[in-house]
């Protein structure tokens, strides 16, 4: 007998009516430049009060040999063990409206059977949105605005956003999956993408965070507090102007985004990619830059 999606994960038996509320979800382990919405994701646990409603079965799900968990050793002695976890949390708003979130390490394999899972707790609680979130890099100087790309199930979802992409092939992840499928059963699914400036893709970048931030916030209805997250991004500013004021090779790179960033930025549609100087790129060159940098990166995931 084949096991049925339900399978995979645990409920509590004591959950209470979730109709109407959204969840939210960030896996680690494919690409978030910036660390933009792991950021988000520990913020949220980190600030507000939560509880586990359903844990997946990471046995199934993780290849521990690819990614190997942690155990810390003690003297003579392995001391303790930390298990990947896959779960949903149950988290409340500033202003108490429920919400749910959906965090752990991305699975590595039954990613139909988890989609399907995942498909079936919202159903179950009645969710009426899911919204994943994460950072991607671009060629975009720190100093100048920093844009979201949102994608979605229905056009009106995503109706106040400028498309950067138009057509593209790319390696794929367990969240964008999860949207699509979630949109073929008729259901409300959309993603954010920060644009991370390309040379802070690898740090911590606490500004990606906040807009990923704001846009679940005017997404969902939700209340979220930032502060914390506002004052991680005033110590990050200032670390990255100060590193930009003692190299004249950094600032030099950062002049040159800023003046390609300006020459663009007027025109709609557009993406910051081109080398300075260079004829701004067409829709069918952009696609092809950025699925090579994803491709690579899927290929450093293996």
């Amino acid at each position: 007998m084949v096991d049925g999606p339900e399978d995979l994960y645990g409920v509590d038996s004591d959950v209470p009516d979730l109709t109407g509320t959204v969840l939210l979800h960030n896996f680690e382990g494919f690409m978030d430049a910036g660390s933009a919405g792991r950021l988000v994701a520990e913020h949220l646990l980190e600030t507000l009060e939560h509880r586990v409603v359903a844990r997946f079965d990471a046995d199934r799900l993780v290849d521990y040999r690819a990614r190997r968990p942690t155990m810390t050793y003690l003297t003579d002695h392995w001391e303790s063990y930390t298990a990947p976890e896959i779960a949903v949390h149950l988290l409340h708003d500033t202003e108490g409206l429920p919400f749910l979130l959906l965090t752990g390490p991305e699975p590595d394999r039954e990613w139909e059977r988890f989609t399907a899972a995942v498909g079936t707790l919202i159903e179950r609680w009645g969710v009426r949105l899911a919204v994943g979130f994460h950072g991607i890099p671009m060629g975009v100087p720190h100093t100048r605005p920093l844009e979201v790309t949102a994608h979605g199930t229905r056009p009106e979802l995503v109706r106040d956003y400028r498309q950067v992409f138009n057509r593209l092939q790319v390696p794929a992840s367990i969240s964008a999956l999860l949207e699509f499928r979630l949109g073929e059963s008729g259901l409300d699914a959309m993603g954010f993408a920060a644009h991370v400036p390309h040379y802070l893709s690898h740090a911590s970048y606490p500004a990606a965070a906040l807009s990923l931030l704001d846009a679940v916030e005017r997404a969902t209805g939700l209340h979220l507090p930032a502060e914390g997250l506002r004052q991680a991004k005033r110590e990050a500013d200032s670390e990255i102007e100060r590193q930009v004021a003692e190299s004249d090779d950094i600032a030099d790179g950062v002049r040159a985004l800023e003046r390609q960033y300006d020459s663009f930025a007027d025109a709609a549609g557009r993406n910051m990619l081109a080398e300075p100087g260079a004829p701004i790129p067409t829709g069918d060159e952009l696609a092809t830059q950025f699925e090579q940098f994803l491709a690579e990166q899927g290929r450093d995931d293996t």
